[in-house]
């Protein structure tokens, strides 16, 4: 559900990571005054851009805001591309205003086919790309909840140091 933790999840395994090599991005909230104005991409390398503001036009929308379709796009290629010098991929999150970039949605199949350690976050609702990645024989779906946020990272890495490199992808 939104709001209960997925963004702290994926930046507590990143942090608990530190030592291998990470690439992907989280997202993060745009706040003014305690208000929720928009969304920031930031990349693991570095990347960072506005994908999402209430002040942005609204030629693509995710409710009341506008998405920026073209910094999804180049962030996507920025943050996914496969390469084996990184040990895990990290992905906040896979959910409607991401989808909205056709490029986001390649690289996100060309790197769940290369079955590198992946974990990301992905919307409970939705149709298209959502569906189809909940559906693919590799992905197993934890939920994260207010009961079990605060272990998830554990179990992660748990997962991570356990599981064979091809064997799945966790969202």
């Amino acid at each position: 559900m939104p709001g209960v933790g997925k963004t702290t999840v994926i930046r507590t395994v990143a942090d608990m990571l530190a030592a291998q090599s990470l690439a992907g991005f989280y997202t993060e909230e745009i706040r003014e005054r305690g208000e929720r104005k928009g969304f920031r991409l930031v990349g693991f390398g570095g990347e960072r851009g506005v994908i999402a503001h209430l002040d942005l036009p609204h030629t693509h929308r995710v409710g009341k805001y506008g998405v920026d379709v073209a910094i999804i796009d180049r962030l996507a290629v920025e943050t996914l591309r496969p390469d084996e010098k990184h040990d895990v991929y990290l992905v906040d999150e896979i959910g409607k205003m991401e989808c909205l970039s056709a490029r986001f949605v390649k690289a996100m199949r060309v790197l769940m086919d290369t079955g590198r350690f992946m974990v990301a976050t992905i919307s409970r609702k939705g149709g298209g790309f959502i569906v189809e990645v909940k559906a693919r024989p590799d992905v197993v779906l934890w939920e994260v909840t207010q009961a079990n946020r605060d272990t998830m990272p554990e179990r992660v890495v748990a997962w991570l140091s356990t599981s064979p490199q091809d064997d799945t992808t966790h969202c």
